[in-house]
């Protein structure tokens, strides 16, 4: 089930619900490792165990003004160096994660920020927040959220951790122009177990300039997120901006999802159209 939310509704409650993750597999008996190997391997695939993988696709289009990137890094940072952040996270089964945070404009244009991170208490928290922070902000033409999807893919294949969850957080002020369809790419990561959440932008009016639309909460409800417990955060009011990331990372973390809903569950049929990104553009500009 996915489910579309307004960050004044939401409340974050509750223990992790999970458990522990198979350790190494014995070895046949000609090979069988001393005692104390076994211990240490065993030991060393604990280690790698996190509650969840979580990649942070940060939209840096355009259409984005500066101050909206400035107080989004600002969020992102705050937010994981926060107290109900680090409390959330030692509930977990294995009380931690692993974090890689990347910013995204056209279906080519990605740049990692962090690379995968362990997070596990406040000084790994910090330093986390701290790399966020240093690095300059930047812009870039189009909007592929479908390129972001399909970027972030493989970097599951490189994190060193191994999560109860993987996760894909995808925020953005506007629809899909450029690259493949977003539904494709979504449902190509969901096939394989990956959950994505969402966190529509809206805090300005949509305007022709800069191609926004009506209703990207509904947007991204029926068009971008997907996987058991998938749901959208909605930011309509900048001075929420850093309230909202910290309650959607809140979430991840405990593997939760917001306890009142305030608008309906997504239809079966999409409310929107999931190509209307393009169609605008190719009305815009001709292709």
């Amino acid at each position: 089930m996915r489910l579309l939310f307004s960050i004044g509704a939401v409340l974050v409650a509750g223990m992790f619900a999970g458990g522990d993750v198979a350790g190494v597999a014995a070895p046949g008996p000609k090979f069988e490792p001393p005692k104390h190997q076994a211990q240490r391997l065993a030991g060393d695939r604990d280690a790698q165990t996190v509650d969840v993988e979580l990649i942070l696709a940060v939209d840096v289009s355009y259409s984005m003004d500066m101050d909206e990137l400035a107080i989004q890094r600002e969020g992102y940072a705050q937010a994981i160096q926060s107290k109900e952040f680090l409390q959330a996270l030692k509930l977990g089964p294995n009380g931690r994660i692993a974090v890689t945070y990347f910013e995204w404009a056209a279906s080519s244009d990605q740049k990692i920020i962090i690379p995968w991170r362990l997070v596990d208490g406040p000084e790994t928290a910090d330093a986390v927040a701290a790399e966020i922070m240093k690095t300059p902000i930047r812009r870039a033409s189009r909007t592929s959220i479908s390129g972001a999807i399909t970027f972030a893919m493989p970097l599951f294949d490189e994190d060193p951790y191994r999560g109860l969850r993987r996760v894909i957080d995808v925020s953005g002020d506007g629809p899909n122009n450029n690259g493949g369809p977003v539904t494709v790419a979504r449902d190509a990561a969901l096939e394989k177990g990956v959950v994505i959440n969402g966190l529509p932008i809206m805090v300005k009016e949509p305007s022709y300039s800069t191609m926004d639309i009506d209703n990207l909460d509904f947007y991204y409800e029926d068009c971008v997120i997907g996987g058991p417990g998938s749901f959208v955060i909605t930011i309509k009011d900048r001075n929420k901006f850093k309230e909202a990331i910290r309650t959607k990372l809140l979430m991840e973390v405990a593997g939760r999802t917001p306890e009142r809903p305030t608008m309906r569950v997504a239809d079966k049929e999409p409310r929107v159209n999931c190509l209307i990104g393009e169609k605008i553009w190719s009305d815009r500009w001709g292709r």
